[in-house]
Formats: C-alpha cells, structure tokens, sequence
C-alpha cells in the first residue's frame, strides 16, 4: 500500500464552487469581444488553462485583444460574481483536517494568481504558508505534469508519495504523468474518468491515514 506523505488539490471544482462563474465570466467576456455563443462552453474549458483557451478563441473565433486586455475583460466580469463562489463543504472539512495534524498540502490549478488568492480568502482556506502553485508559476499548465512536480519539490516529497485530488480529464492527466496516484472527487461530473472517484469525501480522509 502507498504511503502518502503529501496530499496536492485542484482549486476549481475540487476544493472551491467557482467552474459555473469563470464559464459565465468567459461568456460576457466573449460576447462583449463580437464572439457568438460557443455551444457546450462549459464541457469545453473545464481544466483547460488561460493560455490554451485564450490561443483556442484567438485561433478558432477570431479573438483580437492582446492577451493582456482579453485577462482583464475576464477577471472583471468574474470578480463581480464572486457572491456565487463558495467551498464545496466536504472537501473543505478535509482539507482543513489534514492541515490540523500537519499533513503537508498544496493547491495545484490552471488558475490565475490573483483568482486563487482571491477566492482562497473569500471562502477561508488561505492561511500563513499555504502552498499554492497557479498557473503563473509554471511553463505549462495542466494537463502538463509541471505544476504538481513543483509543488512535490517545492513540499519536500517523491511524486510518488503524493495523493491528487482532481475533478477534471486534464488535471488526472497532469497527476497520473506526474507519477501520483490521482483521486476524483465525488462531486465531479460522470464524463470524468481514468483514476479512482472517491465514493465520499470522507473515504479520502480514510485512505490517507491507514495508508
């Protein structure tokens, strides 16, 4: 059995309730830059990083702002919505166990720094020391391994020894190719696969510490 020595975790969708507000920020984004509406947008850019979507509306919708323009367009139209963002709750409780016996986390996401940090605050799991790892800090975001490797090193520990927490196919493809064993949550949608889905929350807790 796997000893896990370290516990890494995707942000939106798998700790925080934030996926249905990018999407809706990403819309008003678009429609403001004359892009019609692309259909299933949502089962689209789930997991997909800034950098690979921004190339995808620039390549395939004819998308003209600069790169700098179209991010605040978008963080403007999500940070006004952030009365809709809140913790799953049950990934929450054991997020803030692990972090009351000292298990070492890190939170691993193709979000932007400023959103992670943002929305960290906003539904209480940002404290002194926290690891995050956004996509600002890495070459290439998820389904790159780049992100969770860092955060392995940066936490001390073998990527082997590091459980993944996911509710994505790009972040269970950036945890499996980076030599972890990978869990999705429950509350993930059905069309996610490739690695084990967790039956409750609470299971991950169990896992963790009989291993």
């Amino acid at each position: 059995m796997t000893t896990f020595k370290a516990v890494l975790w995707d942000m939106d969708g798998t700790l925080i309730d934030s996926e249905h507000v990018a999407v809706d920020a990403l819309r008003a984004a678009l429609e403001e830059a004359g892009i019609p509406p692309i259909p299933d947008l949502l089962d689209r850019v789930v997991g997909r990083s800034a950098d690979e979507l921004y190339r995808w509306f620039v390549t395939d919708f004819g998308l003209e702002l600069d790169p700098v323009s179209w991010e605040r367009r978008k963080h403007h139209h999500h940070f006004a919505a952030t009365d809709r963002i809140g913790a799953f709750p049950e990934a929450s409780a054991v997020f803030r166990h692990f972090d009351s016996i000292g298990l070492p986390q890190a939170i691993v996401t193709n979000s932007d720094r400023l959103i992670v940090d943002t929305q960290l605050r906003l539904v209480g799991l940002s404290r002194p020391g926290l690891l995050t790892v956004a996509r600002n800090d890495v070459r290439h975001g998820k389904p790159a391994p780049e992100g969770y490797l860092r955060a392995a090193w940066l936490l001390g520990v073998s990527p082997s020894e590091c459980a993944v927490v996911e509710d994505s196919p790009s972040g269970v493809a950036a945890g499996k190719e980076a030599g972890m064993s990978v869990f999705i949550v429950p509350h993930a949608p059905g069309t996610v696969s490739g690695a084990p889905r967790l039956a409750t929350m609470d299971s991950l807790r169990q896992l963790i510490e009989s291993a």
